[in-house]
């Protein structure tokens, strides 16, 4: 099997005044899918169990038309302290032009120290689709058996 190359895309990103010493997002390996965000906080943050915080990444970015930004969690703080997105993936859409920022929350069950510059989220690029709407009175139904209403749980756990 041959596996495409990935599409590369040029995004402008603008370095805000309070990131100015921050790197900008990069991708950490030749073969990482994401780019590291890092957190542009003035002092440390410390956020409790059960908290959420937006913190800014000190960066702003023009995203081309037809695709989007995903940020998503980083696996080892998300593994190692309960540190996620609380609304992962979140959507940067092509047309916002604000500081970008990352919806942290604590499921640990310790407090977790956010330091300036720490790697918070990853970034992915991505195409999108969009499509129109037709509105109907039924569907065809689909030819797996027992799957036209069926959801949750409905192919069994094995």
């Amino acid at each position: 099997m041959t596996l495409a190359t990935p599409l590369k895309a040029s995004i402008p990103m603008k370095k805000l005044e309070h990131g100015a010493d921050l790197e900008l997002p990069l991708y950490a390996t030749e073969g990482s899918s994401g780019m590291d965000l890092r957190a542009a906080i003035e002092k440390s943050l410390i956020i409790k169990p059960g908290e959420r915080f937006l913190v800014p990444c000190g960066f702003s970015m023009a995203i081309p038309k037809g695709l989007e930004a995903q940020l998503r969690p980083r696996s080892g703080l998300a593994y190692k302290n309960g540190i996620t997105l609380l609304n992962a993936p979140g959507t940067i859409d092509s047309d916002y032009r604000g500081e970008i920022k990352v919806l942290l929350i604590n499921f640990g069950t310790e407090n977790f120290t956010v330091k300036r510059g720490m790697r918070i989220a990853q970034m992915i690029i991505a195409p999108y689709v969009t499509c129109h709407i037709q509105q109907v009175s039924n569907f065809e139904e689909t030819t797996s058996q027992g799957r036209s209403l069926s959801g949750f749980g409905s192919t069994g756990l094995s």
